[in-house]
């Protein structure tokens, strides 16, 4: 059986709380086995061999129906993870790349057309000192000098780009990937 990230978008953000006992019960009651939340941000490792489309429409019917708001959910793989770090031209060592906390990877619901993307550059730009660059269903994100202060929020790179997102930064994904190794 394979085990998988799911990767949970809006989770503790604004009003859409949830502890992670309460999560991951519904989880399991709703037939996931192995469910283990890392950290309290909708980071969950399952163990699943469907269609991960299908364990995403099964998990964002499982947060609306157990906590009533609507999140996004992205399903990988340990490899995809991994891939997600090591491909980040943001993250490393060195004066050229960001912080582990300040450097992201979006993961995506689908692959956005490269055309809207460099849209997205072109158009910020001068704007902020914020870095982009696009991956394989992810979108790469130094903030610099942090999210909060940033002009580029979900909110905007989803309607900009053509797809759903949800972030998270090298230290969080570093983590995440130690417990599914």
């Amino acid at each position: 059986m394979a085990r998988v990230l799911a990767l949970l978008g809006s989770i503790n953000v604004g009003s859409n709380r949830i502890k992670m006992a309460a999560l991951k019960e519904a989880l399991a009651a709703s037939g996931f086995r192995d469910v283990e939340t890392v950290a309290a941000s909708g980071n969950v490792i399952l163990t699943d061999e469907r269609d991960p489309a299908m364990i995403e429409i099964q998990l964002e019917s499982v947060v609306a129906q157990n906590f009533g708001f609507k999140s996004c959910a992205m399903v990988r793989t340990a490899d995809e993870v991994r891939r997600a770090i090591d491909e980040n031209p943001f993250h490393g060592t060195g004066p050229e790349h960001g912080s582990d906390k300040m450097v992201h990877s979006i993961f995506l619901s689908q692959q956005p057309d490269k055309a809207r993307v460099d849209a997205l550059i072109e158009e910020h730009r001068g704007k902020g000192s914020e870095r982009l660059a696009l991956g394989d269903r992810v979108l790469f994100l130094d903030y610099v000098h942090g999210v909060g202060v940033s002009s580029l929020s979900n909110k905007l790179l989803e309607r900009r780009i053509g797809c759903k997102g949800t972030a998270r930064n090298m230290t969080s994904l570093k983590r995440i990937l130690e417990k599914m190794d």
